[in-house]
């Protein structure tokens, strides 16, 4: 995985950096896009050994016969790799304190050797806790996309709890 040289992809970025970025930056509606991150056989063969040592990620002539004609990357890894480029480039540096949890989580295509993916992230809710009133909630729709074919091989919706600016 290459994560050197990862960039913004969409026309338009945060109006501040990811380390000057608080809960009020977090606009519903926005759309942003970030990558690329390059997928090698090795990297999936040392996460799957790992990590999910089913033979379809670590056995290249088991996959080779198997249903996805090839080895592929664990959902995990292609997890690993989104949440990468979300720290990267979405997730605020100075305000982000946790997350709850990640809904609907789901891979829909496979990570193949080679393949160079990108993130896109949709602000799909911003609101202020009711409970605690220096953070926000952001609720924000996920995709991992290909570089060669824009297959959408992640998708997921992700809560994130941000402080607000003082």
């Amino acid at each position: 995985m290459t994560t050197n040289g990862t960039r913004t992809l969409s026309a338009s970025d945060f109006a501040v950096p990811v380390d000057d970025r608080y809960f009020e930056d977090y606009r519903p509606g926005a759309v942003y896009e970030y990558g690329y991150i390059t997928v090698t056989e090795e990297e999936i063969l040392e996460f799957a050994r790992r990590f999910d040592p089913q033979p379809m990620h670590i056995d290249p002539a088991f996959a080779a016969s198997g249903p996805f004609g090839g080895l592929i990357a664990s959902g995990w890894h292609t997890s690993a790799i989104g949440m990468r480029l979300l720290v990267d480039h979405y997730i605020s540096r100075v305000a982000g304190l946790a997350s709850p949890g990640v809904d609907e989580l789901r891979w829909p295509s496979p990570v193949r050797p080679g393949d160079s993916l990108r993130l896109r992230t949709t602000i799909m809710d911003a609101r202020p806790s009711r409970s605690k009133p220096d953070r926000g909630i952001v609720t924000t729709g996920g995709e991992l996309l290909t570089k060669d074919d824009d297959r959408t091989v992640l998708t997921m919706r992700a809560v994130n709890l941000i402080l607000r600016r003082s």
